[in-house]
């Protein structure tokens, strides 16, 4: 009974999120923007998400212990109008998050320029009952202040034990132009689905960290 006690307790004060995963633009993040987490060392990310004018695919390393870099390709369907254009990405992770205070990200995504170079400064911290929160600080594509926040749901776990409902974070965002919606569901370990409405667009995907 103790034990329970104490691991409630813990859950409200340190829950977390589900596994990071590759945002959109290639970075670990959430949607659009990019978050304070990086990969582990030694671990890798591959993601792709269906837009409704093409696709995007990315794949994301941990170089150092602090450093992860990364590339995204965005493919467009002819009639888009759209050019087709890759990012690479780098982040480095300044602080790590804890239980009181936030970790702290800076990065740059498309460093060739080849779109929109942008670079920012982001942080994330986690709160009680499953939420979690995310802000920072770019240029370009962020265009300012962006933030989000994130509630990750999985009741029967935290209860029983036994993870019958894949645990599930909810998503909203804004990227300094849009507000941006989205469900991230870890299926099993490492592999996530995502669905969601981003500028103003459906998006699905997946991707996998090991």
């Amino acid at each position: 009974m103790k034990k329970t006690i104490f691991a409630a307790i813990a859950l409200l004060l340190t829950a977390a999120p589900v596994v990071a995963a590759p945002s959109v633009n290639g970075s670990t993040g959430l949607i659009n923007t990019p978050s304070a987490d990086v990969l582990q060392p030694g671990q890798f990310s591959l993601g792709y998400y269906h837009l409704k004018d093409g696709g995007a695919g990315s794949f994301n390393m941990n170089l150092t212990g602090k450093l992860e870099v990364g590339a995204a390709g965005f493919r467009y369907d002819s009639d888009s109008g759209r050019q087709d254009h890759t990012y690479v990405n780098a982040k480095y992770g300044l602080v790590p998050e804890t239980v009181l205070t936030p970790g702290v990200a800076i990065g740059v995504e498309d460093i060739a320029d080849l779109d929109k170079r942008t670079t920012y400064v982001s942080a994330s911290k986690a709160l009680p009952f499953g939420f979690r929160i995310h802000a920072g600080i770019g240029d370009g594509r962020y265009d300012g202040v962006f933030a989000a926040l994130e509630k990750t749901i999985n009741p029967v776990s935290m209860l029983t034990g036994n993870n019958v409902f894949p645990a599930t974070t909810l998503i909203a965002e804004w990227d300094g132009d849009n507000m941006n919606y989205g469900a991230r569901m870890a299926v099993v370990p490492g592999l996530k689905l995502d669905i969601g409405r981003r500028d103003h667009q459906t998006y699905f995907g997946a991707s996998f960290t090991y």
